[in-house]
């Protein structure tokens, strides 16, 4: 029966969530590899998805495992993970002396920059694979799914 399900997968809807979750996933994988490529080899998925938690100039401890969304065990494993990696700082919080602020070391902010570039070299390959013009209307068709996904929350939607 199993076996039977697997091979009958052509019925399936092709819907706009299954391709953007294929398309994140495959942005993600190839951000990932240039950034190793890059010479940051402590760089994976996971820890991209909490570093994209992580202001540039820092936040609390506590208000990070909020945004993450995950539970704090993983948030400090990954927190411990980077912090052995030299990428971030755990410093005592001035204002709360039981609280912890997560900042980026130079190895973290360097890892930043690297990303940002890298950001912009993926897209300057979409554009490359289906040009200009459907790329602009590929960003403005996202920016309004954003944008009506902040309204119905009541929050602005997020710019990164």
């Amino acid at each position: 029966m199993v076996k039977e399900l697997d091979e009958k997968t052509d019925g399936l809807p092709d819907h706009v969530g299954w391709r953007l979750w294929q398309a994140s996933r495959a942005w993600q994988a190839e951000f990932a590899a240039a950034m190793r490529a890059a010479g940051h080899a402590w760089f994976s998925e996971a820890r991209a998805g909490l570093l994209g938690h992580i202001p540039r100039n820092g936040t609390r401890q506590s208000a990070l495992i909020e945004r993450a969304a995950t539970s704090k065990q993983a948030v400090q494993q990954l927190l411990d993970g980077l912090e052995a990696e030299g990428v971030l700082e755990r410093l005592p919080d001035p204002r709360d002396g039981r609280g912890k602020l997560v900042r980026y070391t130079r190895k973290g902010l360097d890892a930043l920059r690297d990303g940002d570039r890298i950001k912009l070299q993926i897209e300057r390959s979409y554009i490359d694979r289906i040009g200009e013009q459907r790329f602009a209307a590929l960003m403005d068709a996202l920016r309004s799914l954003d944008a009506e996904q902040g309204d119905a929350s009541g929050e602005a939607p997020a710019s990164k």
